[in-house]
């Protein structure tokens, strides 16, 4: 008898996964809060580049904990059966599906409170979320 392997053809599933990991290492899940910002700021992003919300978290540049060398990135490996990564992945749905508000005020882009990038200082600053600052 040969077994077949079936591949999963919903791929919306995987970059759910993707995007809530993503969410769920830059936040840590610290709150419900901050999940909703980062989620939005996703999206806000995806929006005014015309892109996928998956092309906004893959971008090095804007989520440094996908560097290996962030203290950050061992988020990454967050259990999926985490109550706080779960959080995420309803979150992201939610997103997903259009059924998330935005809780980041139209930010497109972010960083942490120990980090000043050199692009932050001529960008609009908007809001402060548990030492996550976003910005136009």
């Amino acid at each position: 008898m040969q077994l077949t392997i079936i591949n999963n053809p919903d791929e919306s599933r995987k970059e759910r996964y993707e995007i809530a990991r993503a969410v769920y290492a830059e936040t840590a899940a610290v709150s419900l809060r901050a999940v909703e910002a980062m989620a939005s700021m996703i999206a806000n992003a995806a929006h005014a580049r015309g892109c996928a919300p998956l092309e906004i978290v893959r971008d090095v540049q804007l989520f440094t904990s996908r560097n290996p060398a962030s203290p950050r990135n061992k988020l990454w490996q967050v259990r999926a059966d985490s109550s706080a990564f779960q959080m995420c992945l309803r979150v992201v749905q939610k997103m997903q599906n259009g059924l998330l508000g935005d809780w980041c005020c139209g930010a497109t882009r972010f960083h942490h409170g120990c980090q000043i990038p050199d692009w932050a200082t001529s960008c609009g600053y908007i809001t402060e979320i548990n030492d996550i600052l976003f910005y136009l």
